[in-house]
Order: C-alpha cells, then structure tokens, then sequence
C-alpha cells in the first residue's frame, strides 16, 4: 500500500543546480580581477571558513580576504559578480520537469547547507524559491536537522535527494524505511570514489537528476523500503 502523504527533500548545489560551473566562473573572474595569488588566497580563506563552519561561505571568504587587502577595491567587483551571477543559467536539464515531477506524487521541499544570505539568494535567482513555492529550508548541518524537517513537512514517506552520500547515510541511519535515498552522481562530491565507498549505498543512483524522471511513485517507494 501506497503511503497517503509524501515529502521530497531536494539538495541545491549539484543536485538541481551546477554549482561546480560556478565556482569555476568565480575562479576565472577572480584570476582576471585580483590575479592567481590573491585568488589562492581567496580560496584558502574559503576553505578555512569551510572548515570552520561547515558550508560554503563565499562573502564571508571575500570579508576575511578584504580584512587583509583593504585597499584593493577590485573586491567590490568581486561582491557585484557573485550578486549579479546569472543563476538561472546553471541549472542542470530538466531540473525544473523534475521538481513539476515530484509534484504529481508529493510535496517538494528545498532542504539545503548554507549561509543565510548568498544561499538564498542563489535559491531565489536560479529561479528554485518560485518553482518550490517558498518552501525552503537553509540549515547548518541539515542532517541533524531531521527533527525540524518533519515537524515542518509532516509526510509518511520522504523521498531524499543529495549529492552527498554521507548525508543519504546519515539520513537512512535516522529514517529507515520512511525515507527513500536517491544519489545523483553529479559533481565533485559524488564522483569522488573514495569518499562514495565510505557510506551505505543510497536506495537509487542516478546518473543525472533528468534520470528522476523515469521513476513512478511505486518504484520510489519500495526502493526505499527493500534496503532499510
């Protein structure tokens, strides 16, 4: 039997939009703006706020990199390209079919990691706030976040969508057999071999979000619960 009331928990960054496309634009502007050194040195101060905060932090890393070059106002540019980014244009093909998709069977839900300014924003340029109806959730560590989550989006099957196979383990361990994890090898994150073998297998691999499109609503479901 069929449950009554579904959720679909979507990822942002490299499971509906290419954000390896854009931190590489940002890599080529940041080269071009301040030159290969400074640009190393943006990149370390993003990957110590990383560290520090578990999300990306891409103002915050241009805040530390202005605490060190104050006088160098090409960062100012830096900031109007990162606001000014034509989001909409990253999305992976069929992302938006995908979210109309789910939509058929359940609710689709944002569920993503991040800062609560440019996260958003990139949510609500690439077009994803309006084709979710605002139904968006930024967390810190959105796998210990399940709680909120389902209090929020009560359903009585969730279908999990992430590029991160430690998060899909993560939130298998705590839901079991109410959750169906789908992995879309998309990204830096999900081609990495090594780190990809650490965790359980997730419920459903897809080669690219599109693939979602081929799933019926019974196959999701028994997915998820055949391997709980």
């Amino acid at each position: 039997m069929l449950p009554k009331k579904l959720a679909f928990l979507f990822d942002v960054d490299n499971t509906l939009l290419d954000n390896d496309q854009i931190v590489a634009d940002l890599m080529r502007y940041l080269e071009r703006e301040i030159g290969p050194e400074r640009q190393q040195r943006y990149w370390m101060y993003f990957e110590q706020l990383r560290s520090e905060l578990g999300y990306a932090d891409y103002l915050g890393a241009l805040q530390r990199y202005r605490s060190e070059y104050p006088r160098d106002s090409h960062i100012l540019a830096v900031s109007q390209h990162l606001i000014d980014y034509p989001f909409a244009n990253r999305l992976f093909p069929n992302s938006l079919d995908v979210v109309d998709h789910a939509r058929r069977f359940g609710e689709p839900v944002i569920v993503s990691d991040g800062d609560v300014v440019f996260q958003p924003l990139k949510i609500r340029r690439s077009g994803l706030m309006e084709a979710f109806d605002c139904r968006v959730q930024i967390y810190v560590h959105k796998e210990h976040e399940l709680d909120d989550i389902a209090e929020r989006y009560p359903a009585d099957h969730y279908v999990f969508i992430d590029d991160k196979v430690r998060i899909l383990a993560n939130v298998k361990d705590t839901w079991n057999s109410r959750v169906t994890t789908v992995f879309p090898r998309q990204g830096h994150y999900a081609m990495d071999e090594k780190e990809v073998v650490k965790y359980r297998p997730p419920d459903l691999t897809i080669q690219h979000i599109a693939q979602f499109l081929d799933y019926d609503l019974s196959t999701l479901i028994s997915a998820g619960s055949s391997t709980a």
